[in-house]
């Protein structure tokens, strides 16, 4: 019996196993359908080698992969597992397959329902959430089995108590496993960003003050060179042209520079009110050019260490993103900033076009940006700035229903 019971555990182990080793750094929806498919073959190998009990009823661990991807995935990818389920559980046959299937079909229908729920947990909630559900729901498949006997004997309560206790122990090691596993990729995103926008940084530093010079003289030439009375229309047009791009290099630049180290000068230890109450009065005129109701909020009294230029860069970058999210229509902005326990939270919300997953992944890697003549170098700023203060950016957004940014810093 023993046996038996850890080689259904490995069954369990083995999809994250190989998870681990050739699909972590896939894609998610493709891995979403991966493990979805090793949990399929992992419940499968728990119902061929199950535990035969002298009551006649044979026990297993099918229902935990069951759980973990109803919980973690949703209905989309838990409905081949309950058809695979189903299926098999009719082709072994025998007593108890009319209640596994009211068991499953339960479990189908509620417990994705919670899957939204239950991402949003911490880990620790998470844990305690997937250990009480998989116990609810083995209370509920037990008392079905119980319909059989007319008494109730020891070996019953017996094997309930086993089975109860054995499910919420694997499921509690398996959500560790998955969470461990989530949390580790989490920072190793977080150690790639941090390295390359630390490099960014050095290299802005170095470069762009070397570029801006030849800029500035070379712009200084051309605006001279445009005054002369003895050039004709068409070299007059090309000097235009040249001067609007030498503005845009500039602007480049300054984009560059704004990911230099913070300057002790522009230091300072503050709540964040001066320095987002500047930046919306500054954004107000251009919202209301392109029809957008600005609502700004504040209540927050913890302070933190932050670089002021860099922090309004932020702030403005944000604001604009947002407002030009919402272009033609207009739409509205919100700006809310609180404190949570020891933390600064910044949420800024529109009702703009939104992002899809893809593109929210990509959000802070260099050249990439959602508008056409954008060079992504915006928002890199603003990732960089967020973590020089050692805070994290969350982006929730839906394509045609806005974008959701929440910044928090640690105070």
């Amino acid at each position: 019996m023993i046996e038996t019971l850890l080689l259904n555990f490995l069954f369990l182990i083995i999809p994250i196993i190989i998870y681990l080793v050739f699909f972590e750094d896939k894609p998610q929806s493709f891995n979403r359908w991966v493990f979805s498919l090793l949990a399929a073959i992992s419940m499968v190998l728990c119902m061929s080698h199950p535990i035969h009990l002298q009551l006649g009823f044979i026990f297993d661990l099918r229902y935990i992969p069951f759980f973990i991807i109803a919980l973690y995935s949703g209905y989309k990818y838990v409905f081949p597992i309950y058809i695979v389920l189903n299926l098999y559980r009719f082709y072994i046959g025998g007593e108890g397959t009319i209640h596994s299937l009211l068991t499953s079909t339960a479990i189908f229908l509620l417990v994705p329902l919670l899957s939204n729920l239950f991402l949003q947990f911490k880990p620790k909630n998470r844990l305690t959430f997937s250990v009480g559900i998989t116990t609810v729901f083995m209370g509920i498949y037990l008392t079905l089995l119980s319909l059989y006997f007319d008494n109730l004997n020891g070996e019953f309560i017996m094997l309930s108590i086993y089975a109860v206790t054995t499910h919420a122990a694997f499921m509690g090691v398996i959500v560790i496993l998955i969470e461990k596993i989530i949390l580790n990729i989490r920072n190793r995103e977080r150690y790639i960003n941090a390295e390359r926008l630390n490099v960014v940084s050095e290299l802005s530093a170095s470069v762009s003050h070397e570029i801006r010079n030849p800029l500035t003289v070379t712009s200084g030439f051309l605006q001279l060179l445009g005054k002369s009375t003895t050039i004709g229309k068409e070299e007059k047009r090309y000097l235009d042209l040249s001067l609007q791009e030498l503005k845009r290099a500039e602007k480049i630049v300054s984009d560059y520079l704004s990911f230099a180290k913070p300057q002790s000068q522009n230091m300072v230890y503050s709540s964040l009110e001066e320095e987002a109450d500047y930046t919306k009065n500054l954004i107000i005129p251009y919202a209301a050019m392109h029809q957008v109701e600005v609502q700004y909020s504040f209540h927050n009294t913890l302070k933190t260490s932050y670089d002021r230029n860099q922090m309004q860069q932020c702030f403005i970058n944000l604001f604009k993103n947002s407002i030009e999210a919402m272009k033609p229509h207009g739409g509205r902005l919100s700006i809310l900033i609180t404190e949570d326990k020891k933390n600064i939270v910044i949420t800024i919300k529109d009702t703009g076009v939104g992002m899809t997953s893809h593109e929210i992944n990509r959000l802070g890697k260099p050249y990439f940006s959602t508008k056409e003549e954008g060079t992504g170098l915006g928002m890199l700023m603003v990732y960089s700035a967020i973590n020089k203060v050692k805070g994290t950016i969350s982006v929730q957004s839906e394509k045609g229903k806005g974008t959701t940014f929440t910044i928090t810093i640690p105070s």
